[in-house]
């Protein structure tokens, strides 16, 4: 069984207390047995030695010392990083990538292990590969550094880090949520990553095995990482009490994420927030409804549970019928089943009763189910007590009468997914009350079209402002170089939310002049007597 220590300052900090890892298989298999082994073991009722098949590692709790420890290692570690020459720390990247590569069969292990499908698993390792790549570091890279030569003047603009930034990734998917926010390091950054308790070893192997040692390879210097387990509330706090922490980067609910945003403005110090995401996906008369559908399926993957899938559908009412004939059969066949096995793509869900709830309200304010809403167990067969929810299609006529359901307006972290058919019209009504209603959304992460008309593209494209990334025939969570995963504005980002590169986001910019010969009141005073003397010629040479 893997054991992962708190890491501070370079070194492990064990604990008396750990938090285990068990199979989601075992889960499914016989969930009471499975989480009361696991609260055993924590306990300390149990031999871990006794629960080898079950258990698949366990990580350290920090304490409230360990936590203020790895604040002041990162802050210790701070000023030697950032003075490691830029090119250093970009071939970090480097060293993650090709980490990365030689372990993915191991990486997507353990994330099979916490629970994510194994082709949900392999695409996150994928998406990695492309954040550390060539392309979005080198452009990343590029924003880091510029100089010119104005006369005796040499010029640079360039952004230093923030210093120590605290990442604090979400309960799903956390292990690549911690790696995309921990490019901050190559801005310069040293950084305290807080694992989650439901979730931990993930975290901990990609710090450990992935991150730690590229940094060692580089020799910076101990505490420029500290990885530990603990509960949010108590690391949270220090980090915004504690004036050695600059920027914390929070990845959460929109009600906790706002109110923290709010608290660090008090405190002095910077958030970067990652937040919900309720993305809609546009699909106007002439799109290609079989790609289109393969699209919004999508929704389904993981049960819902990721933040960046398509959460709402806008439909013309002339393909509205042959788009649901689609979906009805493209939902039948995302099917549950241990994570392991490939092709599953649903998820568990422990706590379902939201799900419900938002089946009835839409229910009751006219709209219709298509496929779905039932759970479900391991192989597929309904269930009044199954772990699984089976992809829910929901139809919905009218824009207006969208804006009234809780599905269509909040995030739902579920597989479900309303589609709206718009009101019949002109097809220049139409676009104008899709764009209304994209343009409305409060929330800023995604959105995508499917239209091959090209004025109908260019209206998306030069109007949908409102959202990190906006996606065209195409894929609406897939991954792409040079383009930001993450990020956006209103309660996706909150106030100062926008397209998400951590490498930029957790850095600052700073002007550098070094002259050689100037003398200073000739550079105050000489710049308006040069601004009259070339008025002066020319106007000459144009007369």
């Amino acid at each position: 069984m893997t054991t992962y220590d708190s890491y501070v300052g370079g070194a492990q900090v064990p604990s008396s207390r750990y938090v285990y890892s068990v199979t989601t298989s075992a889960v499914l298999a016989d969930v009471f047995e499975a989480l009361t082994l696991k609260r055993r073991l924590e306990q300390g009722a149990v031999d871990p030695g006794e629960a080898a098949d079950f258990v698949v590692g366990r990580c350290a709790m920090a304490d409230e010392d360990t936590i203020a420890a790895a604040t002041e290692a990162a802050a210790a570690a701070a000023p030697g990083w950032a003075a490691t020459p830029l090119a250093v720390r970009l071939s970090l990247a480097e060293g993650i990538r090709k980490r990365l590569e030689e372990r993915h069969a191991e990486f997507v292990d353990v994330l099979i292990a916490e629970g994510t499908p194994r082709a949900l698993a392999e695409w996150q390792v994928a998406g990695l590969l492309e954040t550390f790549g060539e392309t979005t570091i080198g452009w990343c890279a590029g924003q880091m550094e510029h100089q010119t030569r104005l006369g005796s003047r040499l010029l640079r603009l360039r952004r230093v880090p923030d210093g120590v930034v605290a990442i604090n990734p979400p309960q799903n998917a956390p292990a690549a949520s911690a790696l995309f926010g921990i490019t901050a390091l190559l801005a310069g950054n040293a950084v305290i990553v807080r694992a989650p308790r439901s979730a931990p070893l993930g975290v901990m192997y990609a710090m450990r095995e992935l991150v730690a040692p590229a940094l060692d390879e580089l020799g910076a210097p101990p505490g420029t990482l500290n990885v530990l387990c603990a509960r949010p509330s108590p690391m949270i706090r220090n980090w915004l009490e504690s004036p050695r922490v600059d920027t914390i980067f929070y990845t959460g609910s929109v009600e906790t994420g706002l109110k923290l945003e709010q608290d660090a403005a008090r405190h002095g110090t910077k958030v970067i927030l990652e937040l919900a995401g309720n993305d809609c996906v546009v699909v106007w008369r002439d799109a290609d409804l079989d790609l289109a559908t393969e699209a919004l399926t999508e929704c389904f993957f993981g049960s819902g549970q990721i933040c960046m899938v398509p959460n709402q559908v806008l439909v013309h009412p002339a393909v509205a019928d042959d788009l649901f004939d689609r979906l009805r059969v493209a939902a039948a066949l995302i099917r549950p089943g241990p994570p392991e096995e490939p092709g599953v793509l649903l998820s568990p869900v422990l706590r379902s009763e939201k799900f419900f709830t938002f089946i009835r309200d839409a229910l009751a304010k006219g709209a219709e189910v298509v496929h779905g809403a039932r759970r479900l167990e391991t192989d597929g067969s309904p269930s009044d007590t199954g772990l699984f929810l089976e992809p829910t299609v929901l139809r919905v006529d009218g824009i207006e009468r969208g804006r009234e359901i809780d599905a269509v307006r909040h995030e739902t972290f579920f597989p479900l997914l309303p589609v709206i058919v718009c009101e019949a019209g002109s097809d220049e009504s139409i676009v104008d009350s899709m764009l209304a209603h994209v343009i409305a959304n409060p929330y800023g992460l995604r959105n995508s079209l499917w239209a091959a008309d090209a004025s109908v593209i260019e209206q998306f494209v030069n109007r949908v402002t409102n959202c990190g990334l906006l996606k065209v025939n195409d894929s609406h969570i897939g991954f792409l170089s040079f383009l930001p995963t993450h990020g956006g504005p209103g309660r996706t980002g909150g106030a100062f939310g926008e397209a998400n590169y951590p490498m930029l986001r957790t850095s600052r910019l700073q002007g550098i002049s070094v002259a050689e010969g100037i003398r200073p009141r000739a550079a105050v005073f000489d710049a308006y007597t040069r601004f009259l003397t070339g008025r002066q010629a020319n106007a000459v040479h144009g007369g």
